[in-house]
């Protein structure tokens, strides 16, 4: 009786049925010649959890478990095969497939948090040098030549569920202007996506969001709030403001103008100047909003976990596609690790799951068990014996 492995349990998260649909719908496999979209996501999931450097690397590794390829519908690679569908065949069908992870995770989000918290942010993905410079430099800012991520972040669970590979000179409230807003929930960003009608958005929805009012920002006071004693160390002011010109710089219509902000100034030690915050929210303490804002350092470590533990700063091919592929891949991998943390009851971090996956990919869990099980009621009737024998 044939028992699952440990990858096989990881890509139940995306059945195979629901990925074909989309190679399917993409006609991505028209000219395939035997090795499919499922073969490569397969390939570049395995490379993603083991960390290979390089498509030797991934050869070698993936073909030494032949043994185990039949029941994740694959056979050996060749590197020059994946190479070529890398480079070639369009990106497009791994983007749908990631959107299709994010939705789920996004209504698994809905359904079992009540107050829910997004953190918006983006993170560049420096490409320079040889087959780079092709295609990154005529897009390249002032800070950054290659590509940016685009993500917004459940604050609860550090679960992604939205995900935008753009240009480095694409500004995040232009990415950020295509996220669908959510009625009751709290949306929290930096001053790059300090844009006054899209704040209006957001509040026109019936969600909430918590950003940062920049130095010249056009504002009068309406009234101050009352700032408890608890919170006088931390909190320096709280007031109800208004936005004083409806046409700021006299060309586009600020239409937030006329409806009521809460300005709240936080005190920061560590810094010369204090925290000057931007909200729709006047349910909560000030010092509850501060707490939201705070809790934005979230998706900083996200991204840093994301290019310290898979594969989105060295990459296995140099073409855009390429790149674009490996970065969504990347994500698809974390949803399907984390759901499978999950699924699993996995009690370790989760670094430390991908860490065992990395060496047990191929191990049969059901079998680790019956064995371990035998083991286990072996030693116990040998303990028996001792007794018997005394």
């Amino acid at each position: 009786m044939y028992r699952n492995t440990r990858f096989a349990e990881i890509m139940e998260g995306l059945p195979r049925a629901s990925f074909e649909k989309i190679v399917k719908q993409n006609k991505a496999d028209k000219y395939s010649k035997g090795f499919g979209s499922w073969n490569q996501l397969i390939s570049m999931i395995f490379a993603q959890i083991s960390g290979s450097r390089s498509l030797r690397e991934l050869e070698a590794g993936f073909n030494s478990q032949s043994t185990h390829h039949y029941h994740l519908g694959m056979s050996k690679i060749k590197r020059s095969t994946l190479a070529d569908a890398n480079s070639n065949r369009s990106c497009d069908v791994f983007e749908k497939a990631c959107q299709l992870l994010l939705q789920q995770a996004h209504r698994r989000e809905r359904k079992e948090i009540k107050d829910l918290l997004y953190l918006i942010d983006s993170t560049p993905i420096s490409l320079k040098g040889l087959g780079y410079d092709d295609w990154t430099k005529s897009n390249s800012n002032y800070r950054t030549q290659g590509l940016k991520i685009h993500m917004m972040v459940s604050a609860d669970t550090q679960t992604p569920v939205h995900a935008e590979i753009t240009a480095p000179n694409v500004n995040d409230i232009t990415a950020g202007k295509r996220i669908a807003l959510e009625k009751g929930a709290c949306y929290v960003f930096d001053k790059g996506y300090n844009d006054y009608n899209w704040w209006y958005q957001i509040h026109q929805a019936d969600a909430f969001f918590v950003g940062r009012f920049k130095k010249n920002a056009g504002i009068e006071p309406i009234k101050s709030l009352e700032i408890p004693i608890s919170a006088e160390k931390v909190i320096l002011s709280d007031a109800v403001v208004t936005f004083k010109n409806k046409r700021p710089g006299g060309k586009r219509i600020n239409n937030y103008y006329g409806t009521k902000l809460r300005r709240i100034v936080v005190d920061r030690p560590e810094k010369k100047t204090p925290l000057i915050l931007v909200t729709n929210d006047f349910s909560r303490s000030a010092e509850d909003v501060a707490e939201r804002y705070k809790s934005r350092w979230g998706i900083e470590l996200f991204f840093k976990w994301l290019k310290q533990n898979l594969k989105i700063k060295q990459f296995l091919g140099r073409s855009k596609n390429a790149v674009k592929l490996q970065i969504y891949t990347a994500i698809i991998t974390y949803l399907l690790v984390q759901a499978y943390q999950t699924r699993k009851e996995v009690k370790t971090t989760l670094r430390l799951c991908l860490a065992a996956l990395k060496s047990s990919l191929f191990q049969r869990p059901d079998v680790e068990r019956a064995v371990k099980r035998r083991q286990e009621e072996h030693e116990k009737y040998l303990d028996q014996q001792r007794v018997l024998a005394i």
